[in-house]
C-alpha cells in the first residue's frame, strides 16, 4: 500500500515591518486546485472484518499448523533415534562399522529434516505472497470502481501511525468494507478444497 507523506514548512521573517507578499508566489498558491478530495482506509478493519482476509488468514493458519505439525513429529522421531543410538553406544552393542553406518543415517535423516524445512517454509511463503496480491488487487479493482462515483483525488492506507494526523470525516473505512464484502463472491476454504480434489 502506498503511503503518502505531506510535509509543509513555513518560514517566518524576524522584520517587524509588514510582510511583503511576492506576487509570483501568491499565483503559485491560487493554481494548486482547490477541490482536491482526499480519503483514506484503516488498513487494520480491513484485515479483520474483510471476509477474504478472514478466509484467506484460517487457511494460512491452518497451513501454517501443519507444516509445525510435520516437523515437530520428525525432529522428534530424530531425536528419539538419536538418543537410541547414543545409548546403545554407551552399552557397546554395536560394532565399530554398525556405528559409523548408523550416525552416517542419523545424519542423512538430519539433512533431509533441514530440506524438509525449507521446502514447506518455501511454499508457505509462496502462499502468503499469493494471498497479499489477491488482497492487493481485489481493494485497488475495489477502489477504482468505487471512486468513479466519489471522485477522490487520493485515497490513503492508514496502517498504525504511518499517518501522523486525520479527520474522521475522510475515514471511509467501512464504506470500503461493506462494498468489499457485497463484492467477494468466494468461499476459499470450499475453492481451495475443491482444486486438491
Amino acid at each position: 500500500m502506498a503511503v503518502v507523506a505531506v510535509t509543509t514548512l513555513a518560514v517566518t521573517s524576524c522584520n517587524k515591518s509588514n510582510p511583503q507578499v511576492d506576487p509570483k508566489n501568491d499565483v503559485a498558491v491560487n493554481a494548486a486546485p482547490s477541490t482536491m478530495k482526499i480519503a483514506y482506509v484503516e488498513v487494520d478493519s480491513i484485515m479483520s472484518q474483510y471476509k477474504f482476509c478472514k478466509e484467506y488468514a484460517l487457511i494460512l493458519q491452518k497451513k501454517g499448523q501443519n507444516i509445525q505439525n510435520t516437523l515437530g513429529q520428525k525432529q522428534q522421531q530424530l531425536q528419539a533415534a538419536a538418543a537410541n543410538f547414543q545409548q546403545k553406544i554407551q552399552q557397546n552393542a554395536y560394532t565399530r562399522e554398525q556405528a559409523e553406518a548408523i550416525q552416517s543415517n542419523l545424519q542423512r535423516q538430519n539433512n533431509d529434516l533441514q530440506t524438509l524445512n525449507q521446502r514447506l517454509s518455501n511454499e508457505f511463503q509462496v502462499e502468503t505472497n499469493k494471498y497479499n496480491e489477491a488482497l492487493r488487487d481485489s481493494i485497488q479493482h475495489f477502489l477504482k470502481a468505487y471512486n468513479k462515483d466519489k471522485k477522490y483525488s487520493l485515497i490513503l492506507s492508514k496502517a498504525g501511525d504511518n499517518l501522523l494526523y486525520a479527520d474522521k470525516a475522510y475515514d471511509i473505512t467501512n464504506e470500503v468494507i461493506a462494498g468489499l464484502n457485497k463484492a467477494y463472491k468466494g468461499n476459499l476454504s470450499a475453492t481451495t478444497d475443491a482444486k486438491k480434489k
